[in-house]
């Protein structure tokens, strides 16, 4: 496997200091860790990065939570493996395990997902359910491979997959509400000096099981089987502005015992991206939420 790794760079409202770990197998995560109190692990998903989360991380830490943002596997300052075989569902979610648990030992979780951020985070949860005290899902879902995404994911897809040097600034700025300023855009351009670090935002689209045969969907069937277990408290908080998860939050109401009861929000006024339209009100419903659990 080739790997590359970006050279150091700095980005506008990131001040915190990144750390690192390996992988089971021996890739280096990029994660930023900050604070102290109950842990808060705040997902990323596609084509992103711990950036995302930059107006949130200082709610939380002002009201005495631990922090936790990885980069994912091929996203921001984490290694890139160069080629799009190299990444599949099973491998990222084993590369997150292992740093959150082998290497941080993370315990008592609150998590924090949108976009793929829960596609891999709950996952995470159904398959470790002992490291985990309540879920907020964010503009995400977890496909099962018995329903095919809407046509606006796959005008998505399809750009993606014609496009080797992929704008990734330009990609976030498109599905947002508020207009991005160019220092922000160029901040999420920042990981991917040129089209060859890209495999990782080009690999995603095609990795989420919208078939029955596709390699992950058993073990998303085998997680949902778990969702309709869980108990404990899950929170639903999406945006009122995202075409592509639009009704995502349903499956959830439907089927998940812990959505029984609690708080649940919509986030007005933002995008697919809520954390970049309005990420200090999302972190404060998060806040707010564990307050009210206690």
């Amino acid at each position: 496997m080739k790997v590359l790794r970006t050279p150091d760079f700095e980005v506008p409202g990131f001040p915190w200091e990144t750390r690192y770990a390996e992988t089971s197998d021996g890739l280096r995560m990029a994660y930023v860790d900050e604070g102290e109190g109950p842990v808060v692990l705040l997902l990323h998903g596609e084509p992103s990065w711990g950036f995302l989360y930059r107006t949130m991380i200082p709610v939380f830490l002002g009201n005495g939570f631990r922090v936790v943002v990885p980069d994912l596997i091929g996203f921001g300052r984490s290694d890139k493996p160069a080629d799009t075989t190299d990444y599949t569902y099973a491998r990222h979610v084993e590369w997150v395990r292992s740093v959150l648990f082998d290497a941080l030992d993370l315990q008592d979780v609150t998590l924090v997902c949108q976009d793929w951020g829960g596609l891999i985070g709950i996952r995470l949860a159904m398959e470790n359910p002992g490291r985990f005290a309540r879920i907020c899902a964010a503009n995400t879902g977890l496909p099962d491979g018995l329903r095919r995404l809407g046509p606006e994911w796959w005008q998505f897809r399809d750009f993606v997959a014609r496009t080797p040097d992929l704008p990734v600034g330009f990609l976030v700025s498109a599905a947002v509400v508020n207009p991005m300023a160019p220092e922000v855009v160029a901040g999420y351009d920042a990981p991917f000096p040129d089209a060859s670090y890209k495999a990782g935002p080009r690999s995603f689209p095609d990795l989420i099981p919208q078939t029955e045969d596709d390699p992950a969907t058993p073990a998303n069937q085998h997680a949902w089987e778990l969702l309709e277990r869980w108990a404990k408290p899950f929170l639903c908080a999406f945006s009122d502005s995202d075409p592509i998860t639009r009704g995502g939050d349903k499956p959830f109401h439907a089927k998940v015992p812990g959505t029984v009861g609690q708080p649940h929000t919509t986030i007005e006024g933002a995008g697919h991206f809520l954390q970049e339209d309005k990420g200090p009100e999302l972190a404060q419903v998060v806040v707010d939420w564990v307050r009210w659990l206690a």
